[in-house]
């Protein structure tokens, strides 16, 4: 459940406050679901996003991992000012971003941006002192046999989750937000990820190619890995929508996944 900044502890409020000096008005975010708390704060240090859950949450760990990678990742991504653990609860505090959610329906001149942030990303190498989760692991269940994972492997840093609410413009410039889910693997996989959602944005499955395509790293993926990376996709977003069927944005992306796998098939 969101919460607002007011439902904060005063000790937590007042921790916040000794990094950005007096807060003057705090706006909940509406979209977004890793975060129990997230909210633009109007402080005396200017605008700050700070997002955060409780120490006893069971993802908490995420929070310490977008903490560890933001270094690498700037400036595509928000910086880090500064992060907060009291023993009760665990934030983080970014630049804020004036920015909208990326517009991927066709024709949108949003998607040349977005594929140069595509491009962007896949020359950052993976760092070797982050623990990182490999794509073969997080796809593993999906793939008929663990060679067929292997094919997703790399050195790459992926951000894996190409929703439009995480792909924010910014003065004609897309910037990528919530580093939750680092991974490790292949550089073409953001890429192919990009994909469905460019299917359940109205793309046709060849058109939405044609646009992964023109970031190069796509043109070093066999077309056996696009085959099981997009089996892998069907997959997994027929479970996500399976166990809600009342999420229409689910739903749309279940039936992108599985045109996609459909079309590779083909």
């Amino acid at each position: 459940m969101r919460m607002h900044w007011d439902d904060l502890p005063t000790a937590t409020r007042d921790a916040v406050a000794a990094h950005t000096g007096p807060i003057y008005t705090a706006t909940t975010a509406d979209t977004g679901l890793n975060s129990e708390i997230a909210a633009t704060l109007d402080t005396n240090a200017g605008r700050i996003f700070v997002k955060g859950l409780r120490c006893d949450h069971p993802r908490v760990w995420t929070q310490q991992r977008e903490a560890t990678i933001n270094p690498h990742v700037a400036p595509i991504a928000p910086r880090l000012l500064w992060a907060i653990d009291d023993g009760e609860w665990n934030l983080l505090g970014f630049e804020h971003l004036d920015g909208r959610p990326a517009d991927y329906s066709p024709g949108a001149d949003d998607l040349p941006l977005v594929a140069e942030a595509i491009i962007t990303l896949s020359a950052v190498c993976a760092p070797a002192d982050v623990e990182l989760k490999q794509i073969e692991q997080r796809l593993a269940d999906y793939v008929d046999h663990p060679d067929e994972a292997k094919l997703l492997s790399g050195d790459t840093l992926l951000h894996t989750d190409w929703t439009p609410d995480n792909v924010l413009i910014v003065d004609k410039v897309a910037r990528v937000v919530d580093w939750a889910w680092p991974t490790r693997g292949a550089a073409w996989v953001d890429a192919a990820c990009w994909v469905v959602w460019l299917i359940s944005a109205g793309h046709s499955p060849a058109d939405a190619e044609q646009w992964a395509a023109k970031t190069p790293a796509w043109s070093t993926a066999p077309a056996r890995a696009l085959d099981v990376f997009a089996t892998a996709q069907q997959r997994l977003w027929a479970g996500i929508a399976a166990d809600a069927p009342d999420v229409a944005w689910k739903q749309s992306l279940a039936a992108a996944a599985d045109q996609w796998a459909t079309f590779r098939r083909r």
